[in-house]
């Protein structure tokens, strides 16, 4: 995903992001762990993603703070 795309989205929707992104990893650490996984970089660029969800929400509600 851009990051970009993920500004403009609400943090609402950045959760609902965060959730499907965390389900993803859990997903791929199944695969992982049974041996199916084919692609192992899969699990680093999911993993970053979630960082970068978590960073822009801390974001938007600092500036929700900020606004208050």
């Amino acid at each position: 995903m851009n990051v970009a795309q993920l500004r403009a989205k609400t943090v609402a929707e950045l959760q609902t992001t965060l959730l499907e992104e965390l389900r993803a990893q859990f997903n791929l650490r199944m695969r992982k762990g049974s041996g199916q996984l084919n692609k192992p970089s899969e699990i680093k660029k999911t993993r970053r993603n979630i960082a970068r969800l978590n960073t822009l929400i801390n974001e938007k509600k600092l500036q929700q703070a900020k606004a208050t």
